[in-house]
């Protein structure tokens, strides 16, 4: 691809601002990743909203970008070398948006690693776990009989909110005093779990002191609050 006109999902959601960074998006908790990070680095984007509800994220146009059809995915028109790059799973963005800004992630190579080890541990734990609890304990799976599904996702959510109590035990952030990537990947989970899911006393979400008081102060930062909102319908 030599330019973003060249990207079948632009013809279907055209730019206004084609020089800026391109999201496809929806503010889940998988789409707020890229929208905070974009509003964190102050770095010019363009979003769009794309109904999941309307399965606008399995039409050929956006999984031509994606062919997992999932949200979020940008394309950055001046990407390495200068040519556009499209992008898509969300912790890549976060990393390539770090690299890209130079902020978020350390320059020193072991709190690099120690970033991107936690920013994993969100990708392959927390979101999962929590998006079952959510499946069974507000929507279709609410209505299944047998609660050991539910049972099991909700002992394993108690189980990473103590993993992450304990990480935060000693540190404001989870990688030391620096606020990274890896919050940021955590952020929109976190939030969901005890709002949208409706699900704070049953996974006894208040008991995990360290874990409130960092999303507390998660939340305290503008950023943050812009990024939840994007992208908003149009």
């Amino acid at each position: 691809m030599s330019t973003l006109s060249d990207f079948p999902i632009a013809k279907r959601w055209p730019a206004q601002h084609p020089e800026r960074i391109q999201l496809y998006s929806l503010n889940t908790p998988n789409g707020v990743k890229a929208s905070i990070m974009l509003e964190e680095t102050g770095l010019a984007y363009e979003a769009h909203f794309i109904d999941i509800m309307k399965n606008e994220s399995n039409t050929p146009e956006f999984m031509s970008l994606n062919p997992n059809g999932k949200i979020p995915a940008i394309i950055d028109p001046d990407g390495p070398g200068g040519k556009p790059l499209g992008l898509f799973e969300s912790g890549a963005i976060l990393m390539y948006l770090a690299e890209k800004s130079g902020k978020f992630m350390s320059a020193d190579a072991a709190t690099r690693w120690e970033t991107i080890q936690w920013v994993f541990f969100q990708m392959a734990a927390i979101g999962p776990m929590f998006g079952q609890v959510g499946f069974f304990h507000k929507f279709a799976g609410k209505e299944i009989a047998d609660k050991r599904p539910l049972d099991r996702y909700v002992k394993e959510s108690k189980r990473l909110l103590g993993v992450l109590d304990a990480r935060l035990a000693n540190r404001t952030w989870l990688v030391g005093d620096d606020y990274s990537i890896a919050d940021i990947a955590t952020i929109g989970w976190v939030n969901n779990l005890i709002t949208f899911y409706e699900a704070r006393e049953l996974v006894g979400y208040d008991d995990y002191k360290n874990v409130s008081t960092w999303l507390e102060r998660a939340l305290a930062r503008p950023a943050v609050q812009r990024g939840l909102k994007i992208p908003g319908r149009s």
